[in-house]
């Protein structure tokens, strides 16, 4: 019961520093709800908000399957509604919560059109992970939506309104053919996706193959933040992983610190 208390505290904690102008108290009193009956937490990424509604993520989704010790999941692709020649995919998924269990079946569907321009040509991957997100919310009785069902036009259309009252205004170093910024693309991926930006830069840098991110091209850096947005909704766990093992700077401030 601690540690389910001290966890709801943590959520709301960190909820207040991440997203101050979302959370209300209508915001808070539905976090501990699901902190309580779920144990998520926003730490590990279980959960995000967006336009003062709380989301699960499919890291969320699947830490929930191994702790409540699913069974297993089956997928399969859905032929008749996939179209590979126009990167239309569909996919069923079945959740098993327990040996006996006859399963809970859900629907992921993906294409060009419903899905976000950041995660372009990975449709497929996209498809398999709402089947999965919707067999697991039904198994286990998950009311909220998966950020990763959320079409294209629900993530861009709280930015669009806000673009509508102020037009952009030209600056330094803004481009002006109407296409975003990669800095812009990549300071939203780091915030949708709650990642540390000095591990990011690091991984950026490493993938670049450069000693600075001011060396690398324009094109191995779009290169970068396409690769960086495909894994952070396909494969989330792998991504933290791979931006853990690189050493922050106030560790290596210390090592030479140390070695001084």
């Amino acid at each position: 019961m601690e540690s389910r208390c001290d966890l709801v505290r943590q959520n709301k904690a960190v909820a207040r520093k991440l997203w101050p102008a979302e959370v209300n108290g209508s915001c808070l009193r539905i976090l501990t709800q699901l902190t309580d009956t779920y144990r998520f937490s926003i730490v590990s990424g279980d959960l995000t908000i967006l336009g003062k509604n709380w989301y699960v993520t499919h890291t969320g989704l699947i830490r929930l399957a191994r702790r409540s010790r699913c069974s297993g999941i089956h997928i399969e692709p859905v032929e008749s509604f996939s179209d590979p020649s126009l990167a239309r995919w569909a996919f069923k998924a079945t959740a098993y919560r327990s040996r006996l269990c006859r399963g809970f079946v859900g629907y992921g569907d993906a294409d060009p059109s419903n899905v976000s321009p950041l995660v372009r040509g990975a449709e497929m991957r996209m498809a398999e992970t709402r089947a999965v997100n919707r067999a697991l919310r039904k198994a286990y009785g998950i009311g909220i939506c998966s950020i990763e069902e959320i079409g294209s036009n629900s993530r861009e259309s709280e930015p669009d309104q806000q673009s509508k009252k102020q037009p952009p205004q030209p600056a330094k170093g803004k481009r002006n053919d109407g296409s975003p910024r990669v800095r812009d693309r990549l300071c939203q991926l780091i915030r949708q996706h709650q990642l540390d930006p000095e591990l990011v830069k690091a991984y950026a840098i490493d993938f670049c193959g450069t000693k600075t991110l001011k060396e690398a091209t324009r094109t191995q850096v779009e290169s970068f933040v396409d690769h960086l947005a495909d894994s952070a909704v396909t494969d989330r766990d792998t991504l933290l992983c791979q931006l853990n093992s690189y050493p922050r700077q106030k560790d290596q401030a210390e090592e030479k610190a140390g070695a001084a």
